[in-house]
């Protein structure tokens, strides 16, 4: 029930020591606000590992080749593998049904592509129809290749946005012939990709088209795959590990590799990858927590040393109380209200600033792995509600000091 007397006795008691309740709100307040801002900023690391992740398909498994380092059967370390068709039909065959996208890849590096008077270097990439999918790119005009393309060697591509922006300004590109590497190709489509300039500056175009058209015969550069989605994590994890694992053998045996050679055939599993950021993001977010909570009981036994401070100054006061009949339970009453008053006022206070804090700076900070930190609503209501609760428990332990009291001893207190 709202007592009005027991209020006034709170903002009397306040009134008189403005300065030492004020510096006991702002070590509250400073406390929640930098338990608020260190989340945000953990959020907002998450959101920049995840964005990164955005770049490429989930699960995505990319394999590509590189140079032997050790002998096996006759042949000397330093022999460069070169991946075939036969390379990428292998794991295809083996492992279909587990297989949800796929796609091989022949890439041209800084290939020569002109339209009209303008020209440019761009990377030429030869790829099957669900490259679009892994590479998590988005069709903003026409149409990606299809089997048909794949089929009878259409001469046809699809560009990048930076591409189009290069080579045809404000112009539709749809239908266009360009000229790349000395070929002519029809384009069909334009893409953008979330990875920016650097993935935009592709021409892609059917990877049978590509290696009958520059001379590669049935060379290429790697493949990529996404396998099909587990109900957990760890089930996700334990497949693309068996499944690398796997695609790592049929090569090394195809192609003459010694078992123990990591490094002839080059394999990235996002999967593996992903926890171990995910890892490192969640003991971040602990770290911010521990210093967040250490911040707060700081604060909190500010409040509780100043609260021994008002007993002591109060003793008489509670002494001609408890002789007037005052029970025990109206004393702790009386010492908690100031102190859960106290509490939640600052943290209030620390809580509101530090949320437009990172209203309204927090969009402005941005860069490649920090991004829109934010704080759930319910995440800060339940710090406030901690933190009240300890301010609570700050306070009981000097009421009930208080309530212990004896009336003679508190009267005879000078």
């Amino acid at each position: 029930m709202f007592n009005i007397e027991r209020w006034q006795e709170i903002f009397d008691a306040i009134s008189k020591n403005r300065l030492r309740t004020f510096l006991t709100g702002v070590s509250v307040a400073s406390g929640i606000f930098i338990l608020v801002i260190l989340l945000g900023a953990g959020k907002g690391l998450q959101n920049g590992i995840e964005k990164q992740f955005e770049n490429d398909a989930e699960g995505i498994i990319e394999v590509w080749s590189n140079v032997t380092t050790k002998q096996y059967k006759g042949l000397n370390p330093g022999r460069q593998i070169q991946l075939r068709n036969s390379d990428y039909d292998l794991p295809v065959k083996k492992y279909d049904s587990e297989i949800n996208k796929k796609s091989k890849s022949r890439v041209t590096w800084g290939g020569s592509v002109t339209y009209g008077k303008e020209s440019g270097n761009y990377q030429l990439r030869g790829v099957n129809p669900d490259y679009i999918s892994l590479e998590n790119a988005t069709i903003v005009q026409g149409r990606f290749i299809n089997d048909n393309d794949l089929k009878n060697h259409e001469k046809v591509a699809v560009i990048g946005l930076k591409i189009k922006q290069d080579l045809f300004k404000d112009a539709d590109p749809l239908g266009k012939i360009i000229v790349a590497n000395g070929i002519n190709f029809k384009i069909v489509g334009v893409f953008t990709d979330p990875a920016g300039e650097r993935e935009e500056s592709r021409v892609y175009m059917p990877v049978t088209t590509n290696q009958r058209a520059f001379g590669a015969g049935d060379k290429i550069s790697g493949m990529m795959f996404v396998l099909n989605k587990k109900a957990n994590y760890d089930e996700a994890l334990a497949q693309s590990k068996k499944f690398t694992d796997g695609v790592k053998e049929l090569l090394k045996s195809k192609n003459i590799i010694a078992p123990d050679d990591d490094s002839a055939i080059g394999i990235y599993n996002s999967v593996e990858n992903a926890k171990q950021f995910y890892d490192l993001n969640l003991y971040i977010r602990l770290f911010f927590w521990w210093v967040g909570i250490c911040t707060i009981i700081a604060g909190v036994v500010g409040v509780s040393n100043i609260m021994l401070i008002i007993v002591k100054e109060r003793t008489k006061e509670i002494g001609i109380r408890k002789a007037l009949g005052a029970s025990p339970f109206s004393i702790v009453s009386m010492i908690l209200h100031e102190s859960i008053f106290i509490t939640t006022i600052a943290g209030f206070t620390g809580l509101l600033a530090s949320l437009l804090l990172l209203e309204f700076v927090g969009p402005l900070v941005q860069s490649e792995y920090f991004r829109n930190p934010e704080v759930d609503f319910g995440v800060a209501l339940t710090t406030l509600g901690l933190l009240v609760f300890a301010g609570a428990v700050a306070g009981f332990f000097p009421a009930y000091r208080a309530a212990k009291i004896k009336p003679i001893v508190a009267l005879r207190d000078e």
